[in-house]
Formats: C-alpha cells, sequence, structure tokens
C-alpha cells in the first residue's frame, strides 16, 4: 500500500466527520410533568415544580415536557429556523405556546396505531425566533416504551439547512459504507480463490459488517422508522458492534500471534458478551463494546511492537490516531471513523501478506526454473551418460537386439523430457509414460525387475512435469531389490469435493542411510517448488518410511 495516500485519506476523513456546533441557541435542562393541560405550552407558566425526570408514563398517559432555549441572533424574513428532535413518542410541539407541528397522535396510539417518526425536522415561525428566550413544549404520549421519556433537541438552525444537510451527511456516508462493500467483496473472492488465508476471509466480513453498520446509523435520513421500531434498529447496531468488536481483536491476534492466545480471546468474549446482554442503555453497551475492542486491539498491536513485528507500528499508530477523533467529534461519527481507521491498519498488514506471498510466489518461479536445469542437467550428467552407456556397450555386445530397445528407451525419455521441460502441468498418463520409460531404462542398467501397479487413476487429471518420475528417482536409488531380486512401485489415486491425492508406494528394502538422513535433496525441492508454481499454498506433501519400503503421499486441495 502506497502511504502517500494516507494524509489524503485521514483529511477526507475528517471533513466527512466534521460536525459543525452551531451557535445561534442555547438549551437549559428539560423538566417534565405526567397530565394534559393546555396551558402548560404557555411560555410564561411557572414550572419550578415539575420533576427533571420521570422513569414511567404507562397505559400511554399523556405527559408534557418543558425546555427553555435562548437564540442568540433572530431569523431572517425569508430564512426561518427549524427545529431538529429526536424523542421517543408520538407528540405535539409547541414553540412559545403556539402549535408548531404534529408528530402522531399522542394519547390516542392504541386506538390509531403507531404514527410519526423519531426524527422530524418542525420550521418555526419567523415572527418566534427573535432574540431572547423562548419555550420549547412538547405534548407526548408513550405507549410502547412507556420508559423511555427521553427527550433530545438534535439542533436548531435554518430549516433549509437542516432538510439539506442531513441528506448530505448520509450521501457522503453511502459512498463511504460502499467502499467497504466493495473491499468485503473484493477480498472475498480472494479467501476464495485460496481458502487457506483466514485473515483475508475476517477482513472481508469486518468490512461487510462495517457497511451494515454504516447503513443502520444513516438510514434514518430517508427512511421513516417509528419509535417502536427504533429499539429494534439499536438491537442491530448492537449486534452489528458485537460481531465487529470481536473480529477486529481476532484478526490482529492472527497478524500478531502471541502466546495463550485462546484463552486471552476467551476471556475477552466473555466481556463482549457481557456487555451485549447487559440491560443497560443499547448506546452505552455499544460504547463498551468499542472501547474494549479498542483496548484488547491496542494491547495486542503493542506486543507486535515489542516483537518488531511487520507493519505493527503504523497499526498503532491509526489506532493512536482515532483517540482525538474521538475527543473532537460526536460519537456517532468519531465511532465510523475510528473504525475506518483501524479497518485501514487491517488492510495494511492484508496488504503486506499479500505482497509477501506474490514475492514467494515469484521466487518459486525463479526456483523452479533453476531446479528443472538442475534436474535436466541430472539426467544427462557424465555420471548418469558413462554409466548408462557402459551397460549400453555390454547389452549390444551380450544381446543386439535388446541393446537397440536399451537405445530406443533411452531415445524416447529423452524425448519426452524435451516435450514436458516448459510446461507447468502435464497429463498423468504423460507422466507414466516417463515413469515407465525410465523403469525400463534402470532395468537394464541395473538388471533388477522392476514393476509397475496403477489404482484408480483418472486420465483427464493433469499434474506438474517429473513430479512422479523424481519419486520413482529417487525409489530407485535409495532401495534394495527384495529377495527375489524385485522392486515394486504402485501409483494410487483418490479424490472428493475438497481435495486430490496421489499415493506412491515403493515395496522394497530401503536403504539406513536413506532412512536416517532426511535433508532435501534437489529432488524434493524440486517437487516442492513445482507445487508452489502450480497450486501456491493449497497441496500438501509428506515422505515417509513404511514396513514395505517407502510412502509419498500428495494432496491438491481445491
Amino acid at each position: 500500500m502506497n502511504l502517500r495516500f494516507l494524509p489524503c485519506f485521514l483529511l477526507v476523513l475528517l471533513l466527512v466527520t466534521s460536525c459543525s456546533q452551531s451557535s445561534i441557541y442555547k438549551k437549559y435542562e428539560t423538566v417534565f410533568q405526567v397530565g394534559d393541560q393546555p396551558e402548560w405550552a404557555s411560555k410564561n407558566l411557572n414550572d419550578q415544580d415539575w420533576r427533571k425526570r420521570i422513569r414511567l408514563v404507562p397505559d400511554g398517559k399523556v405527559f408534557w415536557s418543558r425546555t427553555k432555549i435562548d437564540i442568540l441572533k433572530t431569523s431572517e424574513s425569508l430564512h426561518p429556523y427549524g427545529l431538529q428532535l429526536h424523542a421517543y413518542g408520538e407528540y405535539e410541539v409547541f414553540w412559545d405556546g403556539v402549535l408548531i407541528g404534529e408528530n402522531g397522535n399522542p394519547g390516542e396510539e392504541a386506538i390509531l396505531g403507531p404514527e410519526g417518526e423519531m426524527w422530524v425536522n418542525f420550521s418555526i415561525p419567523t415572527h418566534l425566533t427573535e432574540e431572547g428566550e423562548h419555550l420549547l413544549a412538547l405534548r407526548s404520549s408513550l405507549y410502547y416504551f412507556p420508559n423511555h421519556t427521553r427527550i433530545k433537541v438534535l439542533e436548531i438552525d435554518y430549516y433549509d439547512d437542516l432538510l439539506i444537510d442531513r441528506l448530505i451527511e448520509s450521501s457522503y456516508m453511502h459512498l463511504f459504507a460502499g467502499a467497504f462493500l466493495i473491499a468485503s467483496f473484493y477480498f472475498l473472492f480472494l479467501f476464495l480463490s485460496d481458502k487457506k488465508e483466514y485473515a483475508t476471509l475476517i477482513f472481508s466480513i469486518s468490512c461487510f459488517l462495517f457497511f451494515i453498520l454504516i447503513l443502520a446509523e444513516f438510514s434514518k435520513a430517508y427512511v421513516p422508522i417509528h419509535y417502536s421500531l427504533h429499539v429494534i434498529r439499536l438491537q442491530i447496531i448492537s449486534f452489528l458492534m458485537f460481531g465487529i468488536s470481536f473480529l477486529i481483536p481476532f484478526y490482529f491476534s492472527m497478524q500478531f500471534p502471541f502466546s495463550k492466545r485462546k484463552l486471552l480471546l476467551t476471556i475477552y468474549t466473555g466481556v463482549l458478551l457481557f456487555f451485549f446482554l447487559s440491560k443497560h442503555v443499547i448506546e452505552l453497551t455499544t460504547n463498551n463494546m468499542a472501547l474494549s475492542m479498542w483496548v484488547f486491539s491496542f494491547g495486542i498491536v503493542v506486543f507486535g511492537v515489542y516483537k518488531k513485528m511487520k507493519g505493527a507500528r503504523l497499526v498503532l499508530l491509526t489506532l493512536l490516531l482515532s483517540v482525538p477523533i474521538g475527543f473532537v467529534t460526536p460519537f456517532n461519527k468519531s465511532l465510523f471513523a475510528g473504525f475506518s481507521l483501524i479497518l485501514l491498519g487491517m488492510f495494511y498488514l492484508l496488504s503486506l501478506r499479500i505482497k509477501e506471498q506474490r514475492l514467494a510466489y515469484e521466487n518459486s518461479l525463479v526456483q523452479s526454473t533453476r531446479l528443472r536445469l538442475e534436474l535436466l542437467k541430472k539426467n544427462i550428467q557424465p555420471h548418469f551418460l558413462m554409466n548408462t552407456l557402459t551397460s549400453l556397450i555390454d547389452w549390444v555386445e551380450e544381446a543386439p537386439q535388446k541393446g537397440v530397445l536399451f537405445i530406443e528407451a533411452l531415445a524416447k525419455e529423452f524425448d519426452l523430457f524435451n516435450q514436458i521441460e516448459n510446461q507447468t502441468l502435464i497429463p498423468i498418463s504423460q507422466e507414466i509414460e516417463l515413469c515407465l520409460t525410465h523403469l525400463e531404462i534402470m532395468e537394464y542398467r541395473k538388471e533388477i525387475n522392476y514393476s509397475w501397479e496403477e489404482e484408480g487413476i483418472d486420465a483427464e487429471q493433469k499434474i506438474p512435469p517429473a513430479i512422479l518420475h523424481t519419486l520413482l528417482e529417487n525409489g530407485i536409488t535409495h532401495s534394495l531389490p527384495l529377495e527375489d531380486n524385485s522392486i515394486k512401485f504402485k501409483l494410487i489415486f483418490e479424490s472428493n469435493s475438497h481435495y486430490k491425492c496421489y499415493t506412491f508406494l515403493t515395496f522394497a528394502a530401503i536403504e539406513e542411510r536413506a532412512t536416517n538422513n532426511r535433508e532435501e535433496g534437489t529432488g524434493l525441492k524440486y517437487i516442492k517448488a513445482r507445487l508452489i508454481e502450480s497450486y501456491h499454498s493449497k497441496w500438501n506433501f509428506t515422505s515417509e518410511p513404511t514396513n514395505h519400503g517407502w510412502k509419498n503421499t500428495l494432496k491438491i486441495y481445491s
């Protein structure tokens, strides 16, 4: 990832999360009273005996709330002020005793059913917004959630600006969400191409959950939500926060592994479940989960910095940058800004991993080319040619007809090598033909009875060239014939929906030095380089002695 774009990203992030605080009003404490009297809307009513808080208004009873507001600047005649409210319940809005708007049917919710929205804008008449003290009164009822009596004045500003600003903010955030949706699909497809890279899957899921979280938060600007459904929305946000708060530290624990990882992740999961299942205010639950996620992630990344792991310092920087953003912006915006920075750090770690894989693949190509040349050189080196030519002279002198067959087998093997040398994958039938030709040559050379068996072979399958030939050559080199002067080789093929498996068995007496010396020679290095070249990391190869000789197992995963 090119870090030159990091300052630009942070600048855009700050612009998106910036929130200009209005300076045209000052709000005082809200007071409440259960009951329903029309004169309670009056500006000059003495409300000193009203309660500062009521916890429960059962049976959909009507209650009133009064809030004193100072207007610091008189509105313009053609540009009136507006009031943006976020309140549970259905209510009527009075400004200085004048009804300026309705949201539902207070006191008649059980009869008329749910109406109204959670976030509503009201226009305030120009003659009622002169500089000075004013009164906001709400006549409300809470039939569905009688214990949610909170009244929140979100903002007083020019009415047109209130309508437009929310849509502009939501459009920017939805573009922002779209970027994470694209990222989630992209990394999901990367995971499907290599199903062993679980870090890629976790990052993809995190991006998708973050996308849904943004939609759940900012869809309120254009989707009418009644207060009876608002708690469900908050529960969805809480569930999404739980998933993100778990996945991010889990991702960092995979990138910066530490001892007792499972134990600490289990404890952390328990902490998240405690917050998630607690009966506190849902917004507080969300805050606690976000804070827990940050603290746990911070500890893991600090450990990565201490151990000098790749990418840990930059990720630590993104975590630290999310802290001042939380102090200078409202929580809902700082939450998304902080998560964005953390996801940026996760993406940086993933880009480092992808870069390492790409370099490893390029190195495997270079190594494969070098080892292919080494293998070819091994087959035409003087030692091999001298032994083969010496055996050939003996056969020509003693049995000319078999000598001719020996020459034909030798020419056929070199011809097959010439055909497959520059190919990445060849048909299994061609590989088997190369093995049979080599056995024919070695039978003339060593005068040992070599036999070949196959089981379950699918002629349509392909395999990297000279893989089985190399295993065969190792079996010939490091094996001694049985009592009947024979060595048998058997190739077994099995497949299912998860992998394809080749089992190559050698039935012979194995040399003791072959069992004791388990260092990789040129042959095994060639095999592994070819497998990386063709299948990346989606393979597994084992080679081990058995009672009957030697067993090689190659699994290629889907």
